[in-house]
Parts: C-alpha cells; sequence; structure tokens
C-alpha cells in the first residue's frame, strides 16, 4: 500500500482529505506543520507528499527546500495543495520540480485523489 504524507494545518481539511485518501486505499500520514514534515519525510519515506504552502514553524516553500537540497530527495513526488493561486507561486514551485501544484478553492477532494492516482500510478 503506498504512502501519502498530507501536510496540512486546518484540522477541518484534515479530517476531509484524511477519508478522502484512506477510502482510495492509501495509507495516510499527517504533519500539522513544516518541521514535522521534514521529520515525518525522513522517518516514513512516503510515496508522495501532499503539502500545504502557509505552514506554522516553516513554511512549504522552505519544506520544498529541503526535501531537493538538504535531503537530495529530487524522486519524492510532491503535489503542492495551497490557497496560494498567484502566477509567482506556480512559478515558485515548479522551480522544485514538483509533481502538480493544485488550488484548494478550485479543487474537489475527489479531483485532489485523481490527481493522486495519476501520479502514483
Amino acid at each position: 500500500m503506498k504512502t501519502i504524507l498530507l501536510v496540512e494545518d486546518d484540522n477541518f481539511l484534515i479530517d476531509i482529505y484524511v477519508k478522502q485518501i484512506t477510502i482510495a486505499g492509501f495509507n495516510v500520514q499527517v504533519a500539522s506543520d513544516g518541521e514535522l514534515a521534514i521529520s515525518k519525510i525522513i522517518e516514513l519515506k512516503p510515496d508522495l507528499v501532499l503539502l500545504d504552502i502557509i505552514l506554522p514553524k516553516i513554511s512549504g516553500w522552505e519544506v520544498l527546500r529541503r526535501i531537493k537540497e538538504e535531503l537530495k530527495m529530487n524522486d519524492l513526488k510532491v503535489i503542492v495543495l495551497s490557497a496560494l493561486a498567484q502566477k509567482e507561486d506556480f512559478d515558485k514551485a515548479a522551480s522544485f520540480n514538483i509533481a502538480k501544484y493544485l488550488s484548494k478553492t478550485e479543487n474537489t477532494p475527489s479531483q485532489i485523489i485523481e490527481e493522486i492516482k495519476k501520479i502514483l500510478s
């Protein structure tokens, strides 16, 4: 079973995404801040990280930087799932060679699950 690390600080969204990801047949773990995300990435070596950008402690941008530069985990699949949806946000994320950038406001949980399935297939 593939493991997804959900990095999100909104408890309401955590509940929704955990249910949907579990129903889709994936193991899901949660990190509610950027520092915990780094620890769990090292510990779990997940198949995919679903990463918010606006997080407590360290931002999703810093998590991405550490994944690529410090952890050298360039093959780790990351979907950025953020309320930030400006062109500069998409461009910045692309510079980290992420798998996908999804807007929280423009994608339903079902659409997000479909993207996860595509990336992990």
